[in-house]
């Protein structure tokens, strides 16, 4: 029998890890869980992420497990709820998990009330890897890396039409986005004026038209992360460690994957450096796409083109993102690079016309 959802960290127990851990294969039979502890980790804005160390009976099994529960937040609870965050992880963990190449951690139990921020995944501790920095950016080298884990989850399910019957992975939202993202503007440069470049500021009242042409751009689809950022990351710095593994699962659906693309490289450089690198990183992308996963009728123009329309994706999720979640100052500070390195990659590139040329 499966172990009960557990929503909140106070009510875990021993014998619920046990149980599922039991249930995972991480433990024998003979194995339990005498006692642990617990303590938050990570910057989550709409999950809540906890560590607990345990202490066994019988022969061990893993030191520690990091399990996330919906937010405690209520803002970022709804938001969540609203997005089907929640449902969506747990679904990734249940449909697609095992058919994807790309380093995630390895998942013990998730379940979801639906409708609901009543959650929770738990799942293998990945410590010492380190969480990238949204707002420090990152190396080219990580940058590599990071693009390679994206071809790993975009590769094995390129235009794969049975994707189309996971009903919970096809919900493009772009159209409603667009639609709301004249309110969310208002709101979000009503907060943050004093903090956003005069690039970002000129292009705000476009931003909804041009999100929703990019989003119904044609192109083969496959499994999109959508929130594909240094946050979500986390670098492996010890033996035995991969070198990068990709975390929070909440947000993918079916989509293309160069948004994955533009929306890491939109944010986690300054301009400078992301002018100097994006092109080879973006071939070292496409090449991967075609050698190692046979990836036909994508000719690297397409790929480039596909980059240029979804360089506003980062913009679009800041200002979707730090109106619809509970504030923080870390929060605000990530939220400013986000936007303001995304909309000077648009500028940059001209997205403007080649998303309105189609």
């Amino acid at each position: 029998m499966s172990p009960k959802l557990v929503a909140r960290p106070e009510e875990v127990s021993a014998q619920w890890l046990t149980e599922v851990l039991r249930g995972a294969g991480a433990i024998d039979d003979e194995s339990g869980v005498e006692s642990f502890d617990w303590q938050a980790i990570g910057t989550g804005q709409v999950g809540d992420n906890i560590r607990f160390t345990l202490r066994y009976e019988g022969r061990p099994g893993p030191d520690t497990v990091v399990c996330k529960f919906g937010a405690r937040d209520p803002v970022s609870a709804a938001a969540g709820v609203q997005f089907a965050t929640y449902e969506t992880e747990v679904a990734f963990y249940r449909d697609l998990a095992s058919t994807v190449d790309i380093s995630r951690p390895r998942c013990y139990f998730a379940d979801v009330v639906a409708g609901t921020a009543d959650a929770v995944v738990v799942m293998e501790d990945l410590a010492p890897a380190v969480q990238g920095d949204q707002i420090k950016g990152c190396t080219v080298a990580e940058a590599e890396l990071a693009v390679d884990e994206a071809a790993k989850l975009h590769g094995p399910r390129w235009g794969d039409p049975s994707l189309g019957e996971l009903r919970w992975l096809v919900r493009n939202q772009g159209g409603s986005i667009g639609q709301a993202m004249p309110l969310l503007w208002d709101a979000f440069v009503e907060r943050y004026r004093d903090q956003l470049a005069p690039v970002t500021l000129e292009v705000g009242p476009h931003l909804g038209e041009l999100a929703t042409a990019a989003d119904g751009a044609p192109g083969p689809r496959t499994v999109a992360h959508c929130d594909f950022r240094l946050d979500n990351m986390l670098f492996g710095k010890g033996r035995g460690c991969a070198p990068l593994t990709v975390v929070d699962w909440q947000t993918i659906q079916l989509g293309q994957g160069t948004r994955d693309i533009a929306y890491f490289l939109g944010n986690a450089f300054d301009a400078e450096t992301r002018r100097s690198c994006e092109r080879e990183l973006l071939t070292r992308y496409h090449a991967k796409l075609v050698d190692d996963y046979g990836v036909e009728d994508f000719p690297f123009e397409q790929c480039w083109n596909e980059y240029v329309r979804f360089s506003y994706s980062s913009l679009v999720m800041a200002v979707l993102a730090s109106i619809m979640v509970g504030r923080t100052d870390r929060g605000d500070a990530m939220f400013m690079a986000m936007a303001n390195r995304s909309a000077q990659m648009a500028a940059d590139l001209d997205a403007p016309s080649a998303i309105r040329a189609g």
